[in-house]
C-alpha cells in the first residue's frame, strides 16, 4: 500500500471541528441541558446540523487509520497513536478543569479525582465522568484503534477489509435488534463512518473495485438509515425538527468528499497544503465546549456578536498555544519514551518467555 500526507484530510478535519463548534456554541449550549445563557439565533437553523461533523471524523479516522496500520507493525501503531493523543489531551484536559474551578459557576464542576481518572484517557471505561462531554467521541475512536490493533496483534492487517465488512454486517443486525452492551462496544453507531473512512483509504492506495464500491454503498446505506432512526430523538431532546432530508443530504456530501480525496479528483485543493488548520482541529475540538459555555455564562448580557466571536477567537488562539507549546515540543520527547517503554516491556516478555521455556520446554 502507498503513503503519502493527503492535504485534504487537514482541511476537512478544521471544517469538520468547525461545524461541532458552532452546533455547540450556536445551538446545543442553550437548546438543552442547561449548559449555557446564550445562544446564537441567526447561526442556530444551520448550525444544530453541525453534530453531524464528528461522523465526519469518524469517516477521516478510518482512512488516516488504517493507513498507519497498513505498515503492519503493531508498535509503530500504537506509539503514534499515544503521540498523537495525550499531549494535547492532557494539556486541553488540564486548562478545562482549572477553568471550571475558576469560572464554571452552578453548571460545571469537577474533582480532582475525577480530573486524574480523565487524564488516562479511559475515565469512561472506569465509570468516571468526562470532564468534558466532547470526550465521548475519543471512547469511540479508541474501541475502533483496539479493533485495528487486534488485526496488528494476529497479522491480519492485509484481511482488514473482511473484518470491516463483518463488523458492517454486525452493526446491522444490532441497529435492527439493539441489544445495548454490544452496540456500546462494537461503536455500533458509528462503524459505517470508520468502514467508509477505511474503504476509501483502499481507494486511494490501490485503486476501484468492486468490493470497495460495495463497501462504500452499504455503509451510505447504513450511515443514513441509522441518522433516520435517531433523528427524532434528537428533535424530542432539543426541541427542534430537523430536516431528514438535510441530514441525509449531509452524510451523502461526505461520502461524496471522500470518495473525490480517495480518487485525487480534488484539483487545487488537494494541491495546496492545509497543515496549519488541520493542526489546530484537535485542541480546537477539546478545549471549545465547556470552556466556551463558562465564557458565555461570564458575559452575559453582554453583546451577543462580541461574546460569540471573541470566545470562538480565544479558543482558536488556545488550539494554536496547545499545539505549538505543547504538541511540537513534547510529542518528540513522549515519542522516545513510547517507544523505549515499548521495546524495554518485549524485552521484558523475551526473558521471561525464555525462562519459562528453560523450565519447560516441551511447553509451546
Amino acid at each position: 500500500m502507498s503513503h503519502g500526507r493527503v492535504n485534504e484530510i487537514d482541511l476537512l478535519r478544521f471544517a469538520a471541528a468547525l461545524a461541532v463548534v458552532f452546533f455547540h456554541y450556536a445551538f446545543r449550549g442553550i437548546a438543552a441541558d442547561d449548559l449555557a445563557l446564550m445562544g446564537y439565533p441567526a447561526l442556530a437553523p444551520a448550525a444544530r446540523y453541525g453534530f453531524l461533523g464528528v461522523q465526519l471524523f469518524f469517516m477521516i479516522s478510518g482512512f488516516v487509520i488504517l493507513m498507519t496500520a497498513a505498515r503492519g507493525s503493531l508498535r509503530a501503531f500504537v506509539v503514534s497513536r499515544v503521540v498523537r493523543l495525550y499531549p494535547a489531551f492532557w494539556a486541553c484536559c488540564t486548562i478545562t478543569f482549572l477553568a471550571i474551578l475558576a469560572i464554571g459557576g452552578t453548571r460545571f464542576s469537577a474533582t480532582f479525582g475525577q480530573y486524574l481518572a480523565n487524564m488516562t484517557m479511559m475515565s469512561e471505561f472506569i465509570g468516571v465522568e468526562s470532564i468534558d462531554g466532547v470526550y465521548w467521541s475519543l471512547f469511540v475512536e479508541i474501541r475502533f484503534y483496539a479493533m485495528v490493533a487486534l488485526l496488528l496483534v494476529l497479522g491480519r492487517i492485509r484481511q482488514a477489509p473482511a473484518f470491516m465488512v463483518g463488523w458492517l454486517l454486525v452493526a446491522l443486525a444490532l441497529t435492527l435488534v439493539p441489544v445495548d452492551g454490544p452496540r456500546r462496544w462494537l461503536a455500533v453507531d458509528s462503524a459505517a463512518y470508520f468502514v467508509a473512512g477505511a474503504a476509501c483509504y483502499l481507494v486511494w492506495s490501490d485503486g476501484l473495485s468492486r468490493g470497495r464500491v460495495a463497501m462504500l454503498l452499504a455503509s451510505w446505506a447504513l450511515a443514513v438509515y441509522q441518522a433516520i432512526r435517531w433523528v427524532p430523538r434528537f428533535d424530542a431532546h432539543y426541541r427542534t425538527t430537523l430536516d431528514l432530508a438535510v441530514v441525509a443530504a449531509i452524510i451523502t456530501a461526505f461520502f461524496v468528499v471522500m470518495v473525490l480525496v480517495s480518487l485525487r479528483l480534488t484539483g487545487a485543493f488537494g494541491a495546496r497544503r492545509w497543515v496549519a488548520l488541520g493542526a489546530l482541529t484537535y485542541p480546537l475540538y477539546l478545549l471549545h465546549q465547556n470552556i466556551g459555555f463558562m465564557l458565555f455564562n461570564l458575559a452575559w448580557p453582554a453583546n451577543r456578536h462580541v461574546v460569540f466571536w471573541g470566545t470562538l477567537a480565544l479558543v482558536l488562539l488556545a488550539s494554536h498555544a496547545v499545539h505549538v507549546l505543547v504538541e511540537r515540543r513534547q510529542a518528540p520527547r513522549l515519542k522516545a519514551w513510547a517507544e523505549a517503554a515499548w521495546d524495554g516491556g518485549a524485552r521484558l516478555a523475551g526473558r521471561l518467555r525464555a525462562r519459562a521455556l528453560a523450565k519447560h520446554p516441551t511447553a509451546p
